[in-house]
């Protein structure tokens, strides 16, 4: 378990910054996260369902199949599940408090142009 930690979210190539409050991936995580203009350009899936609201700012989620899903500061949550397959696009920064539950041991990741990749902890490939 971490208490008060500040780390990239999504890897070292991620523009997403998390001040987590508390990690146990076995029970939840409590974070603030900092998303950057823009994204990275990669698709992926979850190890953990979350709720999440964004509390300043504004971002796309593009699914798969095309649909882009706009999301600004609410007091309903986004409700992102294990099988969620999405990109974030942040417009500007924008602030998101995020409650995860516990973590699966794979989610997966997918690049355009190159083979879906399976992901454990660390982001090691399986």
């Amino acid at each position: 378990m971490k208490l008060f930690k500040k780390a990239k979210d999504g890897g070292p190539e991620s523009m997403v910054t998390g001040w987590w409050l508390v990690e146990a991936k076995r029970l939840l995580s409590v974070a603030l996260l900092k998303f950057a203009d823009g994204s990275r350009d990669a698709y992926h899936s979850h190890a953990f369902a979350s709720l999440n609201w964004v509390i300043k700012g504004r971002v796309m989620e593009h699914m798969l199949d095309g649909r882009v899903i706009e999301h600004g500061p609410s007091l309903l949550p986004v409700l992102t599940r294990r099988d969620t397959f999405h990109k974030v696009v942040s417009e500007g920064t924008t602030w998101v408090f995020t409650i995860r539950g516990p973590w699966a041991a794979t989610w997966q990741e997918w690049v355009r142009g190159q083979w879906p990749v399976t992901l454990t902890h660390g982001r090691k490939e399986v």
